[in-house]
């Protein structure tokens, strides 16, 4: 069956071709196109003058420009849906139509109402040319496109025949390599296993020998260091007894020496009890002999006419105009009468037992923070002067200072003890 004329020939053009006479074709359109029009605009606008109004003369070329214009948009659309292969349907062949006979009358009109026969012809020519190239470009866009679709379609199916071909091509060589790596692999994994079955019963013969002389050495080896082991235990066990006795000798020596030195230290700790207990005993005695003294010197020197004074909270007594310098000194008004008849010094150290016995009951690291020394607490340098009966300052610069030092003194001979009890122990 022979192919229509169109598609015959444009099946040995190609793409390129194609699409050069498409380029033709459009120009060739829009040249008569443009003449057309401008034909038009000069014939029609003598004919719409004469029949407007008065006045009215300058609208003339509006009309032609108009359907001019309907022209290049039927012109433009078919070409714009001939190359997507569509068909705009009635409308578009209804106005393509009617904008041509719109132009073919309008050409015409002035020759027709002249009777001008030669004139009408020679006016048609433009439209009708018009109309028949739209038409005919039309045709001709629709076999261009159909021509280039099926030879875009010839190539894809071309191309993928070619793609499918090249790879089945290489599916094949790919398959083909395969097959021969896998005998390859094949082959040399059956030699290597057979190399490697050689190989292990090599090595299996060699691992029964090794593991025979391993055995028999280790046979002799466990016997040598049982024997040698036994040797060192019964070693071993007689120099534990030596050595449990050795200590034991040295344990018993300590504690005898510990328990001559404690009872060493309990006889000196007695005999100092009892010595400081005498000294205790001849100062309370020398303490009362002075007391006795000073009330027997008070007694007398009360009897003496000389003036009185009252003190606050006691009762009115006869002081001597000049007393006389008693050697131990006797605290004479004290804080409610803490320490009243003692003298300076016991009520110095009856104060301090009690500084002492707090500050050693402190729960603060530093005795600063103590409220108990603090200003204001029952052990600051203040108060301490005020309970021996002096000045604020006195305690706070005398007092003080000498009960830290005491302090001082007395944790040194602690410690002191401390360790002569140690070394005693040890």
């Amino acid at each position: 069956m022979a192919r229509p004329l169109s598609t015959a020939r444009f099946a040995t053009m190609s793409e390129a071709e194609i699409r050069s006479a498409e380029r033709t074709l459009k120009a060739g359109t829009w040249a008569i196109t443009a003449g057309a029009l401008l034909f038009s605009v000069l014939t029609v606008t003598p004919l719409v003058r004469s029949v407007s109004p008065p006045g009215w003369e300058w609208t003339a070329p509006i009309l032609p420009l108009v359907v001019d214009a309907a022209v290049i948009i039927v012109v433009q659309l078919d070409s714009v849906i001939s190359r997507l292969g569509g068909s705009g349907g009635a409308w578009p062949a209804l106005l393509r139509w009617m904008t041509g006979v719109m132009t073919l009358a309008l050409n015409i009109g002035n020759s027709a109402l002249h009777h001008d026969w030669v004139g009408m012809a020679v006016h048609s020519v433009a439209p009708l040319l018009l109309i028949v190239t739209a038409e005919a470009g039309l045709a001709y866009r629709r076999a261009i496109s159909t021509a280039l679709a099926r030879i875009a379609r010839e190539q894809a199916e071309e191309a993928a025949k070619q793609r499918a071909e090249r790879e089945a091509r290489e599916q094949r060589e790919r398959d083909e390599r395969e097959r021969a790596r896998a005998e390859k692999e094949k082959q040399e994994r059956e030699a290597r296993e057979h190399a490697a079955k050689l190989e292990r019963e090599r090595a299996e013969r060699e691992e029964a020998r090794l593991r025979e002389e391993r055995e028999y050495a280790l046979a002799l080896e466990r016997e040598r260091t049982e024997r040698e082991e036994a040797a060192r235990k019964a070693e071993a066990d007689l120099k534990a007894r030596e050595l449990a006795a050795k200590l034991e000798r040295e344990r018993a020596e300590r504690e005898h020496a510990a328990r001559l030195e404690r009872e060493r230290a309990e006889r000196e700790a007695a005999e100092r009890r009892r010595l400081e207990e005498r000294e205790d005993a001849q100062r309370r005695e020398e303490a009362q002999r002075q007391e006795r003294a000073r009330a027997e010197r008070e007694r007398q020197a009360a009897r003496q006419a000389a003036p009185s004074i009252t003190l606050p909270g006691r009762p009115k007594q006869a002081v001597p105009a000049k007393a006389e310098k008693v050697s131990p000194r006797v605290v004479a008004v004290v804080m409610d009468e803490e320490f009243a008849g003692m003298t300076m010094d016991q009520a110095e150290a009856a104060l301090f037992e009690l500084y002492r016995a707090a500050r050693d009951a402190s729960p603060y690291g530093d005795w600063e923070q103590d409220p108990l020394a603090k200003p204001g607490g029952e052990f600051c340098g203040s108060n301490l002067g005020r309970r021996l009966g002096r000045s604020d300052v006195s305690g706070r610069t005398k007092v003080k200072p000498k009960f830290e030092k005491w302090y001082e003194e007395y944790l040194r001979s602690k410690e002191s003890a401390g360790d002569r009890e140690l070394v005693g122990v040890s």
